[in-house]
């Protein structure tokens, strides 16, 4: 296990070496997909977004933290679902007619799931570069890259999202559009959402583990020594010389 682990450390650490700005540009770009399109597919098939504001509490949450009055398993319910700051639309009747809220368990899928997929492309294109595999005719510069933007948009579309005004506390982002669906298809959308997620998670960390993992078969870690060079001809003088 510690020498897998080592193998696939090695693999990152080399693709980060190799192609920073294409982590740095794939993992800003993944970001800031999950962060926008939520509010910008709401703002053209329902409302514009009029309004955007941080959550005014969030100065009292270090005093909130540091409360001993407050059981720790009441903040630990508490702090996942804390909303950060959110996006909205007047309603023409009055009211809010959408609303996106990003709360800390949100923020976190969207920077892990954000930092995965950048590790992923810097692998692929790694691996290209390095030629990985090419003798058992493994190509990841196209069929590695073709799936990993189709899990980006799958990502991305089935991440749940924190919506008001909807009828659903939580739904894929592909799902905002539709919230005037009954109730039961709105709970079935949100279900699906959470059951796509964990298989898109699962899917990029396969994925990354894998790549990583046969780029750190191609380069020796800093403890390894590089193997003797031994041509055949001084080999088989070493064994009439022992003969």
């Amino acid at each position: 296990m510690y020498k897998t682990m080592s193998r696939i450390g090695r693999g990152i650490a080399g693709a980060l070496r190799s192609h920073p700005g294409a982590f740095v540009a794939c993992t800003a770009g993944i970001f800031a997909l999950q962060l926008l399109l939520p509010p910008a597919l709401l703002s053209i098939v329902r409302e514009p977004v009029d309004y955007f504001t941080f959550n005014a509490w969030l100065s009292e949450f270090p005093g909130y933290l540091m409360r001993s009055s407050v059981p720790l398993q009441q903040k630990l319910e508490f702090i996942p679902n804390l909303a950060l700051f959110w996006f909205s639309a007047d309603s023409p009747f009055g009211g809010a007619d959408w609303g996106f809220a990003v709360t800390v368990s949100d923020l976190l899928r969207f920077v892990i799931l954000s930092v995965l997929f950048g590790l992923y492309f810097a692998l692929v294109f790694h691996a290209r570069d390095r030629e990985v595999g090419s003798r058992s005719g493994f190509r990841p510069g196209h069929g590695g890259g073709a799936s990993g933007a189709l899990a980006s948009v799958l990502g991305v579309s089935t991440g749940g999202c924190t919506v008001t005004g909807c009828g659903a506390p939580v739904l894929p982002v592909v799902g905002l559009a539709f919230s005037g669906l009954s109730s039961g298809a709105l709970v079935f959308l949100a279900a699906l959402s959470r059951v796509a997620t964990v298989v898109v998670f699962i899917a990029v960390t396969m994925g990354v583990a894998y790549l990583a993992w046969r780029a750190g078969g191609n380069q020796p870690g800093p403890l390894e020594p590089a193997e003797p060079v031994n041509p055949p001809r001084e080999r088989a003088r070493e064994h009439s010389d022992r003969g």
